[in-house]
């Protein structure tokens, strides 16, 4: 079974750019939509962004619209997030994950069947 590895996290201060990555240790993953997802202590797996398997269609949440951009690059088997104009409510680990084969609200952590291990990003001054 495939396995995603995130990187690119770190800490940075507000108004910062922050470019993650995530890549997948074969091609499986090439015909599913991909997302990301954050999560902070003691609150649920929250949204980010999503790109279909060609990376024309993106889907972003409303937080991070015009200032987090997903891409992928099928022949890396790898999905990026550039992040830009970081906020200090942006601090959490982010995730990337596939989406099961058999559908699903792509906004929806539970429509995700593969999920990476998380690669902490930290937004302060």
């Amino acid at each position: 079974q495939a396995q995603l590895e995130e990187s690119g996290g770190g800490l940075v201060q507000p108004g910062d750019s922050l470019r993650l990555a995530c890549e997948a240790s074969d091609g499986s993953f090439s015909e599913n939509i991909m997302g990301w997802f954050r999560q902070v202590p003691g609150k649920e797996r929250e949204f980010v962004a999503a790109v279909s398997p060609t990376g024309v269609t993106l889907t972003y949440a409303d937080s991070v619209r015009d200032r987090f951009f997903v891409s992928r690059e099928n022949a890396k088997n790898a999905i990026y997030l550039q992040m830009t104009d970081l906020r200090p409510e942006d601090t959490a680990v982010y995730y990337c994950a596939v989406r099961s084969s058999s559908g699903g609200n792509r906004i929806y952590a539970s429509s995700y069947s593969h999920w990476g291990q998380g690669t902490p990003v930290t937004v302060s001054s």
